[in-house]
């Protein structure tokens, strides 16, 4: 059974961080119509805290898939919920042949994906280079990449502390790179790319409505 089109176990979750993250964390959402409403699609995101996925994903009309990092999987109850939620496991520090296979298969289904390139969270918000295979998955997959700026969670979860607590958080989702867009430049040019634009998007976010972490 689904409810609109989504697994039960996901509707609750995504409602019930709806909430949280709405009236708790305070987070907002720009943009949505720049994630296409079917058909595959990655988003790429800058990595600010352990709240990102959830915060890259619970504004979307759709159910997405996670890649998150194999250690996350080794408690069964805990494994079990993200294997739920349409996470799958990858290996840090590794070209993780099976974790690429099932990003191309997801892909190929018509998922949305939502990776995080850094590999892990930002010390001091910065957005950091950008590991080229999520590059080359993109490469192969042909699909739509959307860059998804994920600003504020380094003041609101920072790494010192132990649960989040209220901040001034947004979620932006910017306008797509279609394939043709991208179909002569090289991954590490393409990884390049969306960092420049994640960065873009954050220097113009921040200058336009200066965090009181900023000031």
């Amino acid at each position: 059974m689904r409810i609109f089109g989504i697994k039960p176990t996901y509707a609750i979750c995504r409602f019930i961080c709806q909430w949280v993250c709405t009236l708790y964390i305070r987070s907002r959402c720009f943009g949505l119509r720049h994630v296409p409403r079917e058909g595959p699609v990655l988003l790429v995101c800058n990595h600010q805290s352990f709240m990102d996925p959830v915060l890259a994903g619970i504004s979307l009309h759709r159910e997405a898939s996670f890649m998150a990092r194999d250690t996350l999987f080794r408690h069964p109850l805990f494994g079990r919920l993200l294997h739920r939620l349409n996470a799958f496991p990858v290996r840090r520090g590794t070209a993780d042949i099976g974790a690429i296979k099932e990003s191309l298969r997801r892909l190929k289904q018509g998922h949305v994906l939502v990776v995080f390139p850094e590999g892990t969270r930002t010390p001091d918000g910065r957005i950091k280079d950008m590991l080229p295979g999520l590059g080359t998955i993109a490469k192969k997959a042909r699909i739509p990449i959307v860059p998804t700026l994920i600003d504020g969670m380094q003041h609101a979860w920072p790494r010192a502390r132990l649960l989040p607590h209220p901040g001034d958080v947004v979620v932006e989702y910017g306008p797509a790179l279609w394939p043709e867009e991208y179909a002569d430049l090289s991954v590490d040019e393409l990884m390049n790319l969306l960092r420049a634009r994640l960065m873009e998007m954050q220097s113009r976010w921040r200058s336009r409505r200066r965090p009181s972490y900023l000031q």
